[in-house]
């Protein structure tokens, strides 16, 4: 596959992930990490625009799965591998539907009476509180965008470090991007983080938090979800659109002045995962097709749909021929303007 400059790329982590599913079943050491789900969100509906992939692995990152993710359509000229070895293990385990824990893999395996894998043997979370000072060794330099990146007309920074989405946006707007989506991450969406924020959010096209990640951060501020993204769009930013699970989306157009709240696709709940990484790439994708913010949250709406029927990042590609579209159509009877 021969990859020109690519109209889309995504900034994120890739991950070896581990997983419990809300039924119990495990998956040991499956590719994973938000930049996979983000991009085979936007590749669900530009299928022929290999999205440019930012992200950075080790030396012992499987040579073998960078290769399938070319053989899948995405372009990874923009992955570094660093000589040395790094460690991108990710647990996570659900609980229930909805509540799923990422630390104390030991605990959930014997829970389920499973062999514990010793692949997770000395496996650590990461700190839940974001450096505001030490770049890790998979935050993004500016260095490795590729310049060829540079060029297209669009990005979507998935969550990351704090320091990676300060640095990173002001990069991509110099280069005339000028379609650029950001996802929080949830180690600096706390109240200690507030009036740092702002600065974050100036100047995007949309930013995309979950409703738990908004509601913490202006913890002892505000209750109202209105209020809190009318504050964030205020700081100029055009969208704000707020992820709420199996409660859908809230999208609001600062510009337009205009409030929609749109339901989730009531799919069937496998993996919930990736649900919300493979919105922001559906979003972006319907975002450069029609520049319309509705028409972009429910194309969004129905990759994250697709995303957690199936277990593994690329599940979503393998659907039926026209299903996403039948989806998007159903969907949309759903909306309501508020």
């Amino acid at each position: 596959m021969i990859f020109t400059i690519p109209r889309a790329i995504f900034i994120g982590l890739l991950q070896r992930a581990f997983l419990i599913l809300p039924s119990g079943k495990a998956f040991l050491d499956i590719p994973g990490g938000n930049l996979l789900f983000a991009s085979v969100g936007w590749l669900l509906w530009q299928p022929d625009s290999s999205p440019g992939l930012v992200a950075r692995v080790g030396e012992d990152y499987p040579q073998a799965w960078l290769e399938m993710f070319h053989q899948r359509g995405l372009d990874t000229r923009g992955i570094t591998v660093l000589p040395e070895a790094v460690d991108v293990r990710h647990f996570c385990a659900y609980t229930s539907r909805t509540t799923r824990v990422t630390d104390d893999p030991v605990s959930h395996f014997a829970w389920l009476k499973l062999p514990f894998p010793k692949m997770l043997l000395g496996y650590h979370p990461p700190s839940k509180i974001d450096s505001r000072t030490r770049l890790s060794a998979t935050s993004i330099r500016l260095g490795d965008v590729p310049d060829l990146y540079l060029d297209a007309g669009a990005a979507h920074l998935c969550p990351v470090d704090y320091l990676t989405h300060s640095l990173l946006p002001a990069l991509l707007r110099q280069s005339q991007i000028s379609t650029i989506t950001l996802d929080p991450a949830a180690g600096y969406m706390n109240p200690t983080y507030f009036n740092l924020v702002p600065a974050l959010v100036t100047g995007l096209s949309a930013f995309m938090p979950s409703e738990e990640e908004l509601r913490f951060l202006f913890q002892g501020r505000s209750n109202d979800l209105w209020e809190m993204m009318e504050a964030l769009a205020a700081y100029g930013c055009d969208l704000i659109v707020v992820k709420r699970g199996e409660g859908g989306q809230a999208l609001l157009d600062a510009a337009a002045h205009k409030r929609w709240e749109i339901p989730a696709y009531p799919a069937r709940l496998v993996d919930p995962s990736g649900a919300g990484d493979a919105f922001c790439g559906g979003f972006l994708a319907g975002y450069c097709s029609t520049y319309d913010p509705l028409e972009a949250a429910l194309t969004g709406n129905i990759a994250a749909s697709l995303a957690i029927e199936g277990s593994g990042p690329f599940y979503a590609l393998d659907a039926l021929p026209g299903l996403a579209q039948a989806r998007l159509e159903a969907v949309r009877q759903g909306v309501r303007m508020v």
